[in-house]
């Protein structure tokens, strides 16, 4: 997993309560347990004018011109806007796959679904909660300038707006410094690997019994 610092970048307004994971990816694409592969399919049913199906080539489909993820001024955008209830409906982990895939390492919205909130953060992806009043402004801030590009600093938990005044941001303490350390499920297990393989030794040699191949 990357590490997460400094993320600076324009910033996307999906201006839409309740997004759903099957708007963010759809059903028909969750064929694969592979983390890539899946931002070109992010929003795709709002993103194309057809029927998206897997293993389809992209670059000939027909986007969709009144889609905000088209639109040329928010091309290469790294940070997401959102409204309440972002990433409800199913689990699904490829949801965030998705946003990480295609270059997101920050959201920010007034509220997450839990599940998805959970699944961000083991993906390097940054949830930030905010009050409405200061989401809404930004909303306007951004759909009013082009270019607008935040600045999120995780070690000081601030977010640096154009004219320089700053957001701060709440988040959970072991949260952070897995993203920090780029430290996924998987790495924190792996930063114990010495103790486990010597608890595993010891038990092969206290139990050898457990370790007997079973008659063929």
């Amino acid at each position: 997993m990357k590490k997460f610092n400094v993320e600076k970048g324009l910033v996307l307004p999906l201006n839409r309560a309740n997004v759903d994971t099957d708007f963010i990816i759809p059903k028909q694409f969750l064929k694969s347990i592979k983390r890539t592969g899946f931002g070109v399919n992010l929003f795709d049913e709002h993103r194309y004018l057809d029927k998206g199906e897997p293993d389809s080539d992209n670059s000939k489909r027909p986007l969709n011109p009144d889609f905000v993820l088209n639109q040329p001024r928010y091309q290469g955008s790294r940070i997401l806007l959102g409204r309440d209830n972002f990433g409800c409906g199913s689990s699904r982990e490829h949801a965030p796959w998705a946003l990480d895939d295609y270059g997101f390492r920050v959201l920010i919205a007034p509220s997450f679904a839990d599940i998805f909130f959970n699944n961000c953060f083991k993906n390097g992806i940054l949830p930030i909660v905010l009050d409405r009043e200061i989401v809404s402004q930004l909303f306007a801030e951004v759909t009013a300038t082009e270019g607008y590009e935040l600045a999120v600093d995780l070690p000081r938990q601030v977010i640096i707006k154009p004219d320089g005044s700053e957001i701060s941001f709440a988040v959970d303490a072991f949260r952070k410094q897995c993203l920090l350390d780029g430290l996924d499920d998987i790495g924190l297990t792996l930063e114990d690997a010495d103790t486990i393989q010597a608890f595993e030794a010891d038990w092969r040699s206290r139990s050898p019994w457990y370790f007997v191949a079973p008659d063929s």
